[in-house]
């Protein structure tokens, strides 16, 4: 089994003896500082900052070049309302910093730019960032980024932006078209881990120009009523791995294509794209799950497509194991629920996906709502198309320290084709979906309540000397 961590993570394990001396700044009533931003302030580099949910933070805008420092939510999430403020006409939080991590916090309040559509709640021009266990709601954009050095230089090419466990929804609030739930500019690296992005007003789910993506155990759906256009959006392309992700488009979206590649530019050197166990959903009456406008074909395999429509006109794409059944046996799927039954025509229909892009493309996590992961293993005498393993699932797992990925293995290619028209979908779109012969299940969508932290001791050792191995 092959260890991949995130480049950054392995930076911030070696670099802790420098952090020796390290502070840690409170925040929130009766503590030292009123606000996050006046913390912000008088940090030094490499500080905690630990902000109450306890206290009420309006208005508290603010920019800051402090390298890597670390703000952190204690007793709760704390709630950051930007109250129609913004810093520097950028948004409630504008990160200059090389390095820094935003942990646990709710960011919301309409943010707004009045010359443009470019307000965030966080606006990231830097180089490195983490973002975990956070909830961005109702702003211009929940995150813009795009990297600049230190001295303000463009850096194009070069930082990782990471974000896990965390929660995008209703961003957008001009309905231009231009505001997005997340848009991640010319970054070496994207990761969206084990998050949950819908209900964008207008703009898209997930949008990146990063020149490697790994979006990777999400739920990435319209709502039950929302109107954005693309769920995931790659449109200078880019090595790209989208893996065990549940992939959902209403019939009120502004877009009927579900994922789209390279439809812009092909910018980024590499034109890979990998797309391998994803549950993928239309709702709408007809489009097209994949639209990818590179040279090089794509990689889909493992994948239930469920719904009216094309799977890619991508004449050259590699398809393999995957599944246009209109009876996948998903417990819930009007609940959103698309964990399998026993007897399900998924289980036990794929095959290991073998490698891509220099890595196995073989998932072992899969999506726990809201915005977490718990393990995968192949539970039976193959592994199940799909997002999900049957009796496969394991402890609900934290992904600070990277994604483990699965062994090395090859895949039967067979040929793809149109997604036939469910029954239960009318010529306008309205009618909800429904599995034939499993419309009636009455379970309820499976919810995680907390995590339980894994990874120990061996674990960090082993991504210690995969990280050292790994050349950049």
């Amino acid at each position: 089994m092959k260890l991949r961590l995130a480049p950054f993570v392995s930076c911030a394990i070696l670099a802790v003896p420098s952090l020796a001396a390290a502070g840690t700044l409170a925040v929130g009533p009766g503590k030292t500082y009123a606000a996050p931003c006046a913390a912000i302030a008088a940090a030094q580099p490499g500080d905690t900052i630990e902000v109450d949910a306890a206290g009420t933070y309006v208005g508290d805008v603010c920019a800051r070049k402090t390298d890597n420092l670390t703000l952190r939510s204690v007793n709760g999430r704390a709630k950051i309302n930007a109250g129609g403020k913004n810093a520097q006409g950028k948004g409630t939080w504008v990160i200059y910093a090389a390095n820094a991590t935003i942990d646990g916090f709710e960011m919301f309040g309409q943010v707004l730019n009045t010359s443009d559509t470019n307000g965030a709640a966080i606006r990231h021009q830097g180089l490195k960032l983490t973002i975990r266990n956070s909830y961005f709601h109702d702003n211009q954009n929940g995150i813009l980024g795009g990297p600049l050095n230190p001295d303000g230089s463009d850096a194009s090419g070069n930082g990782v932006v990471r974000i896990e466990r965390s929660e995008f929804s209703q961003n957008g609030v001009l309905k231009s078209g231009y505001e997005h739930n997340m848009y991640l500019n010319h970054y070496a690296e994207f990761w969206l881990v084990s998050s949950s992005s819908h209900d964008a007003k207008e703009g898209h789910l997930v949008k990146t120009r990063a020149s490697e993506n790994h979006i990777l155990y999400n739920h990435i759906w319209d709502g039950d009523n929302g109107t954005p256009s693309y769920e995931i959006n790659v449109p200078d392309g880019g090595k790209t791995f989208i893996i065990g992700n549940v992939i959902e488009q209403n019939a009120t979206t502004h877009n009927p294509n579900i994922i789209s590649y390279a439809e812009e530019s092909r910018s980024n050197p590499d034109q890979s794209l990998f797309v391998v166990n994803d549950t993928v959903v239309n709702r709408r009456a007809g489009g097209t799950f994949l639209v990818d406008a590179a040279p090089t074909p794509a990689v889909v395999k493992n994948n239930v497509f469920f719904g009216t429509g094309t799977v890619t006109a991508q004449a050259s794409a590699l398809l393999a194991n995957n599944s246009t059944t209109t009876n996948p046996g998903f417990v819930n799927l009007d609940g959103h629920d698309f964990r399998l039954v026993a007897g399900s025509e998924l289980v036990d229909k794929g095959a290991d996906p073998g490698t891509g892009g220099g890595l196995s493309l073989l998932p072992t996590a899969q999506y726990v709502a809201v915005a977490s992961q718990e393990g995968r293993s192949v539970a039976g005498a193959a592994i199940d198309i799909g997002a999900f393993e049957l009796g496969g699932g394991g402890p609900v797992v934290e992904a600070d320290g990277g994604v483990v990925l699965g062994t090395d293995g090859g895949g039967v290619v067979r040929d793809g084709g149109t997604v036939g028209t469910d029954s239960g979908v009318t010529g306008d779109g309205r009618t909800p979906l429904t599995q034939s012969g499993d419309g009636d299940c009455s379970c309820t969508v499976h919810r995680a309540t907390g995590t339980t932290r894994v990874a120990g001791l061996a674990l960090l050792v082993a991504g210690l000397v995969a990280a050292r191995r790994r050349k950049r």
